[in-house]
């Protein structure tokens, strides 16, 4: 017998009214991962600046630092959401798995798809590395969306996790590259959603993540 069974299942889930003027969010088991959409395809554009270049951070694969501060992990989890480099020796698994480290156990699986939403395929991964690819974000700001308090309100016991909070995050994702032997690069706007459960005996580990460009507000 599944020693779980009788626990109530946690997950999380939002439903938008198409039109509505308010978000409807709803906290449930394991529908938000079902509902998010794939993250928005990305490409190599104009020469790269100097002052660009001098912005880059490390690319190796990188564990999330332990701790109990929300927003310090989630600054971190957005770093190794968005950094990585196809011209060093990892694949983009190792990426992946340095986020699913931090995974709450109960929403490990929903996790891990979400995670990979945010990172190339293998095949594509090969054609980046053709090019040198590497990509990271520019952290801009970090918030507490205001759906956030509507999501708890709505929450039925042993539905969130303790500590459960929603961190929305904006920056610039920058991707730079070669192309005939001349540097280039792209740079574009992004928004998202990392959900976690923080508390002071545990620390900070992952729930999920809604999709790029589909945040909370």
């Amino acid at each position: 017998m599944d020693p779980n069974a009788d626990r109530p299942p946690r997950r999380l889930f939002i439903a938008a009214a198409a039109g509505a003027a308010v978000l409807l969010l709803l906290i449930g088991v394991g529908v938000y991962g079902l509902l998010r959409g794939p993250a928005t395809p990305h490409t190599l554009a104009t020469p790269a600046s100097p002052a660009e270049e001098t912005r880059q951070p490390s690319f190796t694969p990188r564990p999330v630092p332990e701790t109990s501060n929300g927003e310090a992990f989630a600054r971190s989890v957005a770093e190794r959401l968005f950094g990585w480099d196809t011209g060093l020796e990892y694949g983009p698994a190792d990426y992946m798995q340095r986020l699913v480290d931090v995974a709450d156990p109960a929403e490990a699986p929903g996790l891990a798809a979400d995670v990979r939403g945010y990172f190339p395929e293998a095949s594509a991964w090969g054609e980046l590395r053709q090019y040198q690819t590497r990509q990271w974000i520019e952290v801009e700001s970090i918030v507490v969306p205001a759906d956030w308090a509507a999501a708890k309100a709505q929450a039925g016991a042993g539905q969130l996790p303790p500590g459960a909070i929603a961190y929305t995050i904006t920056g610039t994702r920058h991707r730079t590259g070669v192309w005939d032997g001349r540097e280039t690069s792209d740079a574009r706007p992004v928004a998202f959603t990392i959900f976690a459960a923080c508390t002071s005996g545990d620390g900070c580990r992952l729930l999920r993540f809604s999709a790029v460009d589909q945040p909370l507000r």
